[in-house]
């Protein structure tokens, strides 16, 4: 007989108490535990988590601590912070940790000491920042910077993005906006209004030969060049890459790097966040990094069971592997939390969404759910339709900010959060028929409308949620999210026993994309193409 792994053993096993789980609704295991409450919800670097409406037992909870123990998570996240290969596909070490550490950290990737070379980054980001803001580091005709336009795309462009929206004072001194999208309109919208004189381009690639970035770069750059004579034109554009030399050749006058261990959906915490240091200032961009710091801190001491991204990550692999959901949402009571379903999506999916292990064999679960979302209340009266009545179960997050800061006192912010509650207690509470038609009859309706109607006003109810809470949306609380989010999708990286660090899911259509260009370019359809690209770029070529 074939011997099992552990890891098998204790998979098959969270697998077996998750079907028995199934048939317990969420409101009975309350009743069976009393404790449930108390032991489902931990405070975490100013964050404090609830999971107590997982649909998970106490036995299927150490169901998935023993599964988190049998993958060694304690040795691979001590692999993380050492600055081991954990990224074995590119040899690389992956160490954002790094990157917001306190002074005086020694950190090492593949043995190399890089804390030292992170230190003289913060400082010059900072040196920078404070430069521009005060206007001593002005433009070609001695106007000082009103405007910062960042080219990016994915994760040099989604961080920085999210930042920026949760932070941004309401009328900032400096104008920030973002370009991704290599159509132009993006780039249009983006320079409407804006005058050269007073404008700084952040041009961010690691590689410096990004397409999209590259294109959009050069569409900025002939804008500042039928404005601004070409002595100081350099001070406008600023790069943001791991190839200086390229950044320098394209024009580009102030340079600041990073390293092949921060992975693009990994590096706000870099130089990849410039222009938000710069536009919201300095202070603000380092007390981000010391929230995240302080997340690093509980994530590496805390016990397992107790461990804020360990059971944010293990209420994820009960659903997906236990349950079989397929997809989970993310709704943040907060409109400065707008972009973070977007942000999440690219952070997990991009990172977990692998179909092979890491010793290239096929994987042996799902290794992680589609993620969408929208900011509270909006998603109320959109997609929440689906997730309160739908035939399928989609676990939910929510989030609340307690303060907004924007109404003066905690009672104008009653309203949002009082929602995020709600929602959350009926998904897990429901409303049967029977409840449904006896209110029915209440309200008037005589016996057969109430039969007709019943059915459609009942909730199943027993639907699964999280909820996050935090007391202002500070820069330590947003860096705390944030690091909490990307220690999770690690997490749940080791369990599914895949590389969450690299993305070569991704490479594939920009080498077709390469091609078909070179079609567009010659006027017609390669041989190579299949018959429905063919006709369809046939068809564009006109």
């Amino acid at each position: 007989m074939p011997v099992t792994s552990p890891r098998t053993q204790a998979l098959t096993r969270l697998e077996n108490i998750a079907r028995l789980d199934a048939d317990t609704a969420i409101l009975e295991q309350f009743d069976a535990d009393p404790w449930r409450a108390a032991r489902m919800g931990l405070e975490a670097a100013g964050l404090w988590l609830d999971l107590s409406k997982q649909g998970w037992s106490r036995e299927g909870f150490e169901a998935c601590l023993a599964l988190a123990q049998a993958c060694d998570l304690e040795g691979r996240r001590a692999a993380l912070f050492a600055g081991e290969a954990v990224n074995g596909t590119e040899g690389r070490a992956v160490l954002h940790p790094a990157l917001r550490a306190a002074p005086g950290a020694d950190f090492h990737a593949l043995g190399e000491p890089v804390s030292e070379e992170v230190a003289t980054v913060r400082e010059a980001i900072a040196a920078y920042a404070t430069a521009v803001r005060s206007g001593s580091e002005a433009g070609a005709t001695g106007k000082p910077f009103r405007a910062i336009v960042h080219i990016g795309i994915g994760g040099s462009d989604l961080g920085p993005r999210l930042l920026w929206d949760a932070l941004r004072p309401l009328d900032p001194a400096i104008d920030l906006r973002f370009v991704a999208n290599i159509d132009p309109r993006d780039m249009a919208e983006a320079l409407t209004g804006l005058d050269p004189e007073t404008t700084l381009v952040v041009v961010v690639s690691k590689t410096f030969t990004t397409q999209e970035t590259l294109a959009n770069a050069e569409r900025a750059r002939a804008w500042l060049a039928a404005a601004l004579p070409e002595a100081g034109r350099e001070r406008h554009l600023v790069g943001v890459t791991a190839a200086p030399d390229r950044a320098a050749a394209f024009g580009c006058g102030h340079t600041f790097g990073f390293r092949d261990w921060v992975g693009g959906r990994y590096s706000l915490w870099s130089a990849v966040s410039l222009s938000v240091a710069v536009a919201a200032g300095p202070e603000v961009f380092e007390r981000l990094l010391a929230g995240a710091a302080e997340m690093d801190a509980h994530f590496l001491s805390a016990p397992l069971a107790r461990n804020a991204p360990v059971m944010l990550a293990l209420a994820q692999v009960f659903n997906v592997a236990g349950m079989k959901r397929p997809a989970r949402t993310v709704a943040p009571y907060a409109h400065a939390l707008r972009q973070l379903p977007a942000f999440l999506q690219q952070l997990e999916m991009e990172s977990n969404g692998k179909g092979v292990r890491r010793d290239g064999s096929p994987v042996d679960t799902p290794t992680g759910p589609v993620v969408f979302g929208e900011p509270g209340t909006n998603g109320q009266h959109a997609f929440f339709q689906q997730i309160h009545q739908g035939p399928g179960v989609v676990p939910a997050e929510f989030i609340i900010v307690r303060h907004t800061g924007e109404t003066g006192d905690g009672i104008g912010d009653a309203p949002l959060w009082a929602n995020a509650l709600a929602q959350a207690q009926a998904l897990m509470v429901g409303k049967s028929a029977a409840t449904a038609r006896a209110e029915l009859l209440a309200a008037g309706a005589d016996a057969a409308e109430a039969d007709r109607l019943a059915p459609h006003k009942a909730f199943p109810g027993n639907r699964p949620s999280t909820t996050i809470v935090m007391e202002r949306l500070t820069p330590e609380a947003l860096g705390a999210l944030l690091a909490l989010y990307e220690h999770k999708t690690f997490v749940e990286g080791v369990i599914w026993d895949i590389n969450s660090f690299d993305q070569w899911g991704v490479e594939l259509g920009k080498v077709l994309a390469t091609a078909i260009l070179k079609d567009v370019k010659a006027g017609t359809a390669s041989a190579g193409l299949d018959p429905s690209t063919a006709g369809l770029l046939r068809r564009l070529i006109g």
